[in-house]
């Protein structure tokens, strides 16, 4: 059974996207970071981790080096064991859960995760705003994410 917020943040879908589409934007813009604070405040990452479980993200070049050097292996051979182009020519995992996470939820490589996992999930920045679809799909599996959508229907 999924959890209510789950349920909640499905049903809420069409609300969301007119939110996104129609709310003002520079309004919701600037209570961004108040409410990615107030949501990592109150919601713990490494009890989910939905988003190294279901997720892939972008592995740019510089992240391709950064990990390669931190598991002292060749760039090519990380990409070789872990990644593959996606329909886009980026860099994704070739599977998910991660390989880097680890059993308690934790990452390997925090450190040096990948940018796309440093900015997840996007909640203080206008990317929140702007791409709306992948937004709402983040709102369904990320709790921060579907916290920061509730809270800006006050505001948008």
């Amino acid at each position: 059974m999924k959890d209510n917020w789950q349920q909640t943040a499905k049903e809420k879908q069409k609300a969301f996207k007119r939110l996104l589409t129609k709310g003002n934007f520079n309004k919701m813009l600037k209570a961004l970071p108040e409410l990615h604070e107030e949501a990592f405040e109150k919601i713990d990452c490494l009890s989910c981790a939905a988003c190294c479980k279901n997720y892939s993200p972008r592995f740019k070049q510089p992240d391709i080096k950064r990990i390669a050097k931190r598991l002292r292996i060749k760039e090519g051979e990380l990409v070789a064991r872990y990644l593959k182009l996606d329909e886009d020519n980026d860099y994704v995992l070739q599977k998910e859960p991660c390989p880097f996470l680890a059993p308690d939820n934790t990452c390997d490589i925090y450190e040096d995760r990948p940018s796309d996992c440093r900015r997840y999930p996007y909640t203080d920045e206008d990317v929140f705003l702007k791409r709306t679809n992948i937004t709402l799909k983040n709102a369904t599996f990320c709790p921060i994410a579907f916290t920061v959508l509730e809270r800006l229907e006050g505001i948008g």
